[in-house]
C-alpha cells in the first residue's frame, strides 16, 4: 500500500469520531475513516462595466454597441452549473443538505452525471465548488478566478498496485492497467482515473474485475491529497467505462 495513510481521528467508545463542521456535528465511523472537511474555496471575480461612447451630429444616429459575444470561461460556466444545482438542493432540503453533499461527497459524485456534460467535464472541480457553495446557502455566486481541476499522473501508484496484484492472484487484471492519474477537484477531494487496455467494444466483465481489484487494494487509503471518492476506469482511448466508489 501507499506510504501516506490517513490521519487518525479521536474515537469515542462506540468506535466513532465526532467532528464539528460549522455547527453541524458529523459522526465519522472507524470503518470508513473518511475525513470530512467543509471547505468553500473560491475567489471573487469582479467584472467591470464597459463604457460605450455615442456618435455626435444632427443627422448621425447614435452609435450602438453591438451585442456582447463574450462567453463565460470554461471554469466559470462549470461553476455556474454546479451552483444552480447546489442552490436547488439547498432550497429543497435546507442546511442539513450540506452534510450529505459536502461532507459525504454528494457534490463530487453528482458531478459524474451532471448535465450538460460538455460544460461539466471541462472543469469538474469548478462544478463541485459551485455545488458546494450553492448547497451551503451562499446567497451569491463566487466563481473561481482560474480553473480548479488539476490532473496529476501517479506512476508509483500503478507500480504499487501491480505489485500487490501479483502477490494476491490478480496479476492478469492488473496487467490491463496502463496509467493512473489523480484528478484533483479542489484542495480536499479527488478522483482516481485508471486507464486500461480495454476498448469500447470489449466486454465490461474484465474492466469490472480490474476495478474491483483496485478498490480492494486501495482499501480506504485516501492519501495526502484529501479524500478520494471515485475510481474511474477508462478505455485505452480515454472514454469512461465504469465508476466505483473508493
Amino acid at each position: 500500500m501507499r506510504g501516506n495513510p490517513r490521519r487518525a481521528l479521536a474515537l469515542s467508545p462506540d468506535g466513532t469520531a465526532d467532528k464539528n463542521l460549522g455547527g453541524l456535528i458529523v459522526r465519522e465511523t472507524e470503518r470508513t475513516g473518511r475525513r470530512a472537511r467543509l471547505r468553500a474555496v473560491a475567489t471573487l471575480g469582479v467584472l467591470g462595466a464597459l463604457a460605450v461612447s455615442c456618435g455626435i451630429g444632427t443627422r448621425q444616429a447614435p452609435a450602438v454597441a453591438p451585442p456582447s459575444t463574450d462567453r463565460p470561461s470554461a471554469h466559470v460556466a462549470a461553476y455556474d452549473a454546479g451552483w444552480r444545482v447546489g442552490r436547488g438542493l439547498y432550497d429543497e432540503g435546507g442546511k442539513g443538505t450540506a452534510v450529505r453533499e459536502v461532507v459525504w461527497g454528494g457534490c463530487v459524485r453528482r458531478s459524474l452525471t451532471a448535465r450538460p456534460r460538455a460544460v461539466v467535464d471541462r472543469d469538474r472541480g469548478a462544478w463541485v465548488l459551485g455545488c458546494r457553495q450553492g448547497v451551503g446557502g451562499q446567497p451569491h455566486r463566487r466563481p473561481p478566478a482560474r480553473p480548479v481541476t488539476r490532473r496529476e499522473p501517479d506512476p508509483e501508484l500503478l507500480t504499487a498496485f501491480r505489485s500487490w496484484a501479483a502477490r494476491g492472484g490478480a496479476r492478469d487484471f492488473a496487467a490491463m492497467a496502463t496509467r493512473v492519474v489523480l484528478v484533483h477537484l479542489g484542495d480536499d477531494a479527488y478522483d482516481v482515473e485508471l486507464t486500461s487496455s480495454y476498448g469500447t467494444g470489449d466486454a465490461r466483465a474484465g474492466a469490472a474485475d480490474l476495478a474491483d481489484a483496485f478498490v480492494r487494494w486501495w482499501d480506504g487509503d485516501d492519501g495526502d491529497a484529501g479524500v478520494a471518492w471515485n475510481l474511474l476506469v477508462l478505455t485505452r482511448d480515454g472514454e469512461r467505462l465504469l465508476v466505483r466508489n473508493l
